[in-house]
């Protein structure tokens, strides 16, 4: 039994990878994305990632995101911060909420580099089940279901990756649904 499970997470694995790896240069939000590049300079193109580029800059993060990293980065879309209440990115840009902005960005973002090899080396070396340390200090826990890489962050929210393996001079950026959020 336990081989079987095994042999069905590998086909799983191998199918996740074999399609991420089919896109040798992602295009995200309308852009081409360059490993040339670093995180900040392809998110900027990114019709899809101006909510976040601006919550980057508000936050003060351009710099770190621009550094030698490397970092991965389960990068929200403009649709992902429309899910939140209204009010909630207009508020959380304000100069005096600097500091929960900055904990929310930094609860998307793991030290090191970690493509969806990486990431199913460590869902399957943890049983199914990964658990990622953030840079922010918090836990994120991902899994597949079928084909999909789904995360469920602190507060029980779910995020699927729809875009994966988008791979930058400083790291690598998986696109996210939906804002994952700390405790």
């Amino acid at each position: 039994m336990k081989n079987l499970i095994l042999s069905v997470f590998a086909v799983i694995t191998m199918a996740f990878t074999t399609q991420v790896y089919a896109q040798k240069n992602p295009m995200v939000g309308g852009a081409a994305m360059y490993s040339t590049k670093d995180i900040v300079d392809n998110a900027v193109n990114s019709k899809d990632h101006t909510t976040l580029v601006a919550a980057v800059k508000a936050a003060g993060l351009v710099e770190t995101l621009k550094g030698a990293g490397p970092f991965t980065v389960f990068a929200p879309t403009n649709a992902a911060f429309d899910k939140l209440p209204a009010g909630t990115v207009d508020n959380l840009v304000k100069p005096e909420n600097k500091a929960t902005l900055t904990k929310i960005l930094t609860y998307h973002v793991v030290a090191g580099k970690m493509d969806s090899k990486a990431i199913a080396a460590a869902i399957k070396a943890g049983g199914g089940k990964a658990e990622l340390t953030t840079v922010q200090g918090g836990k994120l826990w991902a899994w597949m279901e079928g084909k999909k890489l789904v995360l469920k962050d602190e507060k029980g929210g779910m995020s699927t990756v729809t875009i994966a393996d988008v791979y930058q001079k400083n790291g690598v950026i998986h696109v996210v649904d939906t804002v994952l959020m700390p405790k």
